[in-house]
């Protein structure tokens, strides 16, 4: 067995892994119970292949600690889900929320069903979830929560809803990190970007995807982006690494997972700002606005003595009073 395999790093610890019967779940679920974490494997077995029954029993195997579970990770299932983890392991410290639900089709197509059903696993589920664990959590002054986000939220023309509902995951992820903190518990956002290995016709499949991952690791699909590349297993490393006191000072972040690449996000980045002392006017945003669209305009300077005037410089040009 390696030193990967004989960890230590979660003993004593319970974790609770949704959507862990297959796929990135899967390697979440297996990768913490080879670092000493007991397993709550937690999957309703809607996806073809998903089974959380083989996935528990392949941790027990290997001689990790681990139950199956098919109760939905939503609003109605959540309580048992938690409760289950209880009553087998005794405490819960970690969290994936994993599980996922996706309608892909033109926004004029997608039904309220289909819309209210993306919400109900993706953020109201996530929340149920986290609604449920963060009081045991907060007694025991320790937990981690790891939020499933997505690459999609950057833009996903196809995919309206489900876009959508893992960015509002991000926004709930700061909320709930700051809010938690006082408790010893931290709660951090992942865009995972992985391909199953099983794909046969894989141009077509990561087609919609190689946009995102462009955005998220500048690296353009024509320079090797492969199932070989971006697995379900490279993702879990760095989510299981979240889950040790290495990490103990990560808190409210999010990250991209692809391949090679762990890409931290920045919460807020303002581009640039332009400023009008007395205010705006249609007429002159026409004129100014610009600025504020156009790259390059990295500095504003105010004039003394003149509150409404301000000073804008591109690079390799000269500075300029224009009047704002």
């Amino acid at each position: 067995m390696s030193e990967e395999q004989r960890s230590t790093r979660l003993a004593g610890r319970v974790a609770i892994v949704t959507g862990a019967g297959g796929g990135i779940g899967r390697e979440h679920a297996l990768l913490l119970a080879r670092h000493g974490a007991a397993v709550v494997v937690n999957d309703i077995a809607h996806r073809r292949s998903a089974d959380a029954e083989a996935v528990a029993e392949e941790i027990r195997a290997q001689g990790g600690a681990a139950v199956a579970c098919s109760d939905s990770a939503t609003w109605d299932g959540a309580e048992q889900i938690v409760q289950l983890a209880l009553d087998t392991f005794g405490r819960v410290d970690i969290l994936v929320n994993n599980a996922t639900a996706a309608y892909a089709g033109d926004l004029w197509a997608i039904s309220e069903e289909q819309w209210d059903l993306t919400y109900d696993v993706n953020v109201k589920g996530y929340f149920a979830m986290m609604r449920h664990v963060v009081p045991h959590m907060a007694r025991q002054h320790h937990g981690v929560i790891i939020n499933t986000a997505s690459g999609s939220g950057f833009g996903d023309p196809g995919n309206v809803p489900y876009a959508s509902a893992k960015e509002a995951v991000v926004g709930m992820t700061r909320s709930a990190a700051q809010e938690v903190a006082r408790f010893g518990i931290r709660v951090n956002a992942l865009r995972p970007i992985a391909l199953n290995r099983s794909y046969r016709d894989y141009a077509n499949v990561m087609a919609p995807w190689h946009r995102i991952t462009e955005l998220a690791t500048g690296v353009h699909p024509s320079r090797g982006l492969s199932p070989e590349r971006f697995t379900p297993e490279r993702v879990a490393v760095f989510a299981v690494w979240l889950c040790t006191d290495a990490a103990a000072a990560v808190n409210g972040r999010t990250f991209t997972v692809a391949g090679e690449h762990v890409i931290l996000h920045s919460d807020r980045s303002d581009e640039r700002t332009i400023v009008s002392d007395s205010g705006w006017t249609i007429d002159a945003l026409d004129l100014h606005a610009p600025r504020l669209l156009l790259h390059g305009v990295v500095d504003q300077f105010a004039v003394p003595d003149h509150p409404d005037l301000h000073v804008f410089r591109r690079p390799g040009e000269p500075m300029d009073a224009t009047p704002v």
